[in-house]
C-alpha cells in the first residue's frame, strides 16, 4: 500500500501509538470508553473474546466520526483456556506472572477497523504462543515492586520483559506487544483492494 490513510486509534495504549507511528500511519487518538460489563462473553472462546470487545471499541469511537477509519485493538493472554486481562492491583499481578510464568501461553491480539460512512466493518485476530524463563522468586518481587505491570495484559510487557523473562516466541511480537501489524497491514491492504481507503 503506497499511501497510509489517517486513522483514529480506539486506545490510549502507548505501545500501540508508538507501532503505528514507526510504521508511518497518520493517526490521532481517541481511546474508547467501552463498558465492558454490558458485553456477553459466556461460552466464547478467548479468540473471540478478544474480538467482540475490539470490535466494539472501534465501533463507539466510529459513531462519533463517521467518516473516518477507526481502529479498535484488545489483547488478552489465554493460559490454557483461561482469560487472563490486565491485572487490579499487584496481588492481582503476582498471581497473574506466577502463573504464566509457569508454562508457556498465548497471546491474543484482535484487531478492529470500522467505518460507517461506507459500511466498513472488518475484525480478525492474531496468536502468539510465548515460552516464559521461570522467574525467581526476587525477579518476581522486583517485578511487582516496579510497578511495569500496571495497564498490561498479562501483567507484563515483552518490550520490557525482554531476553531476561521469555524463552522465546512463536509468532508476531507486535502482537504481544498489542497491535499485531503483520494483521494490521492486511486488513488495509483488504480494505484499499475494495478502493475504500480514502476518508
Amino acid at each position: 500500500m503506497n499511501r497510509r490513510p489517517y486513522i483514529i486509534l480506539a486506545s490510549a495504549s502507548p505501545r500501540r501509538r508508538e507501532l503505528l507511528r514507526s510504521a508511518g500511519y497518520k493517526f490521532r487518538v481517541i481511546p474508547s470508553d467501552v463498558d465492558e460489563s454490558v458485553i456477553s462473553f459466556e461460552g466464547i472462546s478467548p479468540r473471540e473474546h478478544a474480538k467482540r470487545l475490539a470490535l466494539a471499541k472501534a465501533k463507539v469511537v466510529a459513531e462519533k466520526y463517521p467518516k473516518h477509519l477507526v481502529i479498535g485493538a484488545d489483547t488478552i493472554c489465554d493460559c490454557e483456556g483461561e482469560i487472563i486481562g490486565k491485572p487490579r492491583d499487584a496481588k492481582e499481578a503476582e498471581q497473574i506472572v506466577r502463573k504464566l510464568f509457569s508454562r508457556p501461553h498465548k497471546v491474543i491480539t484482535a484487531v478492529a477497523i470500522v467505518r460507517y460512512s461506507d459500511k466498513i466493518e472488518i475484525v480478525d485476530s492474531d496468536t502468539t504462543i510465548v515460552h516464559p524463563k521461570k522467574m525467581t522468586e526476587e525477579q518476581i518481587a522486583q517485578h511487582i515492586a516496579s510497578g511495569v505491570w500496571r495497564d498490561k495484559s498479562g501483567a507484563y510487557a515483552i518490550q520490557e520483559a525482554g531476553d531476561e523473562f521469555v524463552e522465546r516466541i512463536e509468532g508476531s511480537l507486535t502482537n504481544v506487544m498489542g497491535l499485531p501489524m503483520e494483521l494490521l497491514e492486511r486488513l488495509m491492504e483488504k480494505i484499499a483492494t475494495a478502493g475504500k481507503t480514502d476518508g
